[in-house]
């Protein structure tokens, strides 16, 4: 587990190659890596995820409370639930996805996207083969965070751990066991995403959500 210091400059090297990827446009997103046992690195609203300084970066316990005077972006409580709800998770990493967004306001319907068959599933933890299944929730978007929270727990409880989520028009979640882990599976979401968003155009695309 990194040391505070460490976890910031590591969080600024991880929005530098976001922002390389498209994956930071104006002031979108937010990266959370633990530092501690009850004490996680956090990036600040309204700073570019590019251009992130030591100062943009802040320190919350695991509850989301901030750790010095300043107040934290409210979807700090979707980044702490995912580290109470998974223990062995180190890093939480939101980006606002073209692909996702494209995708899930195309597909209003759907609450989970199913995706198999793609060589990049095995990019995920415990997927070994592409002869694999996987369902990526997708949820409604609000700004009612509390409640967005909960019915992202209540589906995340009650089904095998997915890699990440997506937010109906918003973006992705993903995580991991370390910060490294977390970036392998933002990037093989997005590549996957682009895929099933091409095949939408394409009219090549099985009906989502997995429905026969």
């Amino acid at each position: 587990m990194p040391t505070p210091d460490l976890g910031i400059r590591e969080l600024i090297a991880v929005g530098k190659r976001f922002d390389a990827r498209g994956h930071a446009a104006a002031t979108s997103g937010n990266y959370s890596l633990r530092v501690g046992d009850d004490r996680i690195a956090i990036t600040v609203s309204g700073c570019h995820k590019g251009r992130l300084r030591p100062l943009d970066i802040m320190l919350v316990d695991g509850d989301g409370r901030a750790l010095d005077d300043r107040k934290p972006s409210a979807e700090t409580l979707l980044h702490t639930q995912l580290y109470r709800l998974y223990p062995h998770v180190q890093a939480v990493l939101h980006f606002h996805s073209v692909a996702a967004v494209a995708l899930t306001r195309a597909l209003p319907k759907i609450t989970r996207l199913t995706v198999e068959g793609y060589e990049m599933l095995k990019a995920f933890p415990g997927i070994t083969t592409h002869e694999a299944r996987l369902d990526l929730p997708v949820f409604d978007n609000s700004q009612d965070i509390p409640a967005l929270g909960r019915s992202i727990a209540d589906c995340l409880s009650a089904e095998s751990p997915p890699p990440a989520y997506l937010i109906r028009g918003h973006g992705v979640y993903a995580w991991g066991g370390s910060l490294e882990e977390a970036e392998r599976v933002s990037e093989a979401v997005e590549y996957i995403l682009l895929c099933e968003l091409h095949s939408q155009q394409l009219g090549i695309a099985r009906p989502p959500g997995g429905q026969p």
